[in-house]
């Protein structure tokens, strides 16, 4: 299990920063983060929309439910930055060695979900580690629950005021 994230407060925006060290080159790894086959395995959504800045997303669940997003920033292939409904996400790969960096930085508002959020893209870049490496996936959610307990503890009572969906569940 890679490095927690690392939650910091700036004004009234809460950061969760996660980096992830892939053996894998930077390109590989953009394009894991970018196409459509490859996000699939670990983003927690379909994104329906255009990769360029300013460009309108939509986020859905295979339930059909959903919602919209923008394109903020896109820089290939080294940076994309979006809104995610109201949260903010920034990732950046990097090369590094034989291999590469990827930083995703999710900002929000509210640091009650700090806990369940980090809990749920430490899950996703774990997925995206393994769809790398071309190692199982497992099912979505499996490891969430005991990932939230170590996010619970690492980051406070206040970071975990809200935990999962009412009614979520593990992919059976």
């Amino acid at each position: 299990m890679g490095d927690l994230g690392v939650l910091t407060q700036t004004g009234d925006d809460v950061v969760l920063t996660f980096r992830r060290r892939f053996n894998h080159p930077a390109e590989k790894v953009w394009r894991a983060v970018t196409e459509e086959e490859h996000l699939a395995t670990w983003f927690p959504q379909k994104i329906k929309g255009e990769w360029r800045a300013g460009a309108p997303l939509r986020f859905e669940s295979d339930g059909g439910e959903g919602f919209e997003g923008e394109v903020i920033a896109f820089d290939p292939p080294s940076m994309l930055e979006l809104m995610w409904g109201t949260d903010r996400l920034r990732i950046e790969v990097r090369p590094d060695g034989d291999g590469s960096v990827l930083t995703l930085v999710d900002t929000f508002v509210e640091l009650g979900k700090a806990a369940r959020d980090g809990a749920g893209w430490h899950e996703c870049l774990e997925r995206l580690e393994h769809h790398l490496d071309g190692a199982p996936l497992g099912k979505w959610g499996a490891g969430w629950p005991a990932l939230f307990e170590r996010y619970k503890q690492a980051l406070g009572p206040e970071a975990s005021t809200i935990g999962p969906p009412e009614g979520w569940q593990p992919e059976s």
